[in-house]
């Protein structure tokens, strides 16, 4: 059977080239062919024989994603829907500011999750997204980006549609491809992974040395209400969601970002922001404010700016750094909890 060639590292694309008979710097020119000029066509590799492109093309192929025209908002931030090979459907959003551009990239098709207040949530899990699958999104976006934007995609966040942390081996595969020197070579620093809090993997993360910026959706700072919100606290909960984090930071050093959206009458009390701050006390943490943005899936309504004020104030005044989250693309549903592409394979 043939090999998703976008799947390989280096050094797995080294050792099948060797298994074919290649010599070793073939790797070197194929993999900057693929990670450096992008090109996903082997007969576009110019520097290669004709045998070696037909042999590539009968051993690997390319597992890839491909665009409908992208909708675009009023506030300029852009939605595109990615075809699958498959013919399965996930959408990335692009997100100009005006330092940055910034690009959430879907790591599965649907969400397993459950979480009451998203719209990925009623589309179900269909199924994980491969490392070229993954990447691919951020190269095509890339590329709209500096044709349209004047400028090329600066940060990723992991928080399109899907549990990144339900993928994790693809996941973090595609962060060390775009990491990587040799290929795309963003900074760390500059990708955000954001989970739901997959225990175990966030574990994972700590002792694998991830050098990336950690984001975890809390949503609500107690369990009887979070399991309400979000089924996964079920499995998951805050107590030992607490514990993984002080483990991650210990072995990080890094500060944790926690996502909290404010849902009218339900997670927006003062009382609630106690708890939160409660549960921030043992490891430094950012958090991020985020309004509800309303669709057909979800009963809920965003709190009144009176409540998010008083929310924001009450945390800041105990020197936490809280950032209020102003959701763009809202009006092609592209926001916040909104990616909800029909995902199913078309007949």
């Amino acid at each position: 059977m043939k090999q998703d060639i976008l799947s390989l590292s280096f050094d797995e694309l080294s050792r099948s080239l060797e298994e074919l008979g290649e010599k070793k710097f073939r790797a070197t020119q194929i993999y900057q062919w693929i990670w450096t000029k992008r090109v996903r066509n082997f007969n576009e590799m110019s520097n290669l024989s004709q045998t070696l492109r037909d042999r590539l093309a009968e051993t690997y192929f390319f597992q890839t994603v491909k665009i409908a025209t992208p909708q675009k908002s009023s506030d300029g931030s852009c939605k595109f829907a990615f075809s699958l090979n498959d013919g399965n459907i996930v959408e990335g959003v692009l997100i100009p500011a005006k330092d940055r551009v910034t690009a959430c990239i879907s790591t599965q098709v649907g969400c397993g999750m459950q979480c009451t207040f998203c719209a990925t949530a009623s589309l179900g899990f269909t199924r994980n997204l491969s490392v070229g699958e993954i990447t691919d999104q951020y190269f095509v976006m890339d590329s709209y980006a500096q044709q349209h934007m004047g400028n090329g995609i600066s940060n990723i966040v992991y928080m399109g549609m899907g549990e990144p942390l339900m993928n994790y081996v693809a996941v973090t595969q595609s962060v060390a491809r775009l990491i990587d020197p040799k290929t795309v070579g963003l900074a760390p620093s500059r990708i955000t992974l954001s989970t739901s809090g997959i225990i175990k993997n966030i574990i994972k993360l700590a002792d694998n040395g991830f050098p990336c910026n950690l984001a975890v959706s809390l949503h609500a700072p107690k369990d009887l209400l979070r399991t309400q919100l979000m089924p996964i606290n079920k499995t998951n909960p805050i107590a030992k969601l607490s514990d993984a984090l002080a483990y991650y930071h210990e072995k990080t050093n890094n500060r944790i970002t926690i996502e909290y959206m404010l849902l009218k009458g339900v997670n927006d009390s003062l009382q609630n922001a106690r708890d939160l701050a409660e549960f921030t006390k043992r490891f430094p943490v950012k958090i991020n404010v985020i309004e509800f943005n309303p669709h057909k899936a979800a009963s809920y309504q965003k709190s009144d700016r009176q409540a998010l004020d008083a929310f924001v104030n009450f945390l800041k005044g105990l020197n936490l750094i809280v950032n209020v989250r102003y959701s763009k693309g809202r009006d092609i549903a592209a926001a916040c909890g909104q990616l909800a592409a029909k995902h199913r394979k078309q007949n």
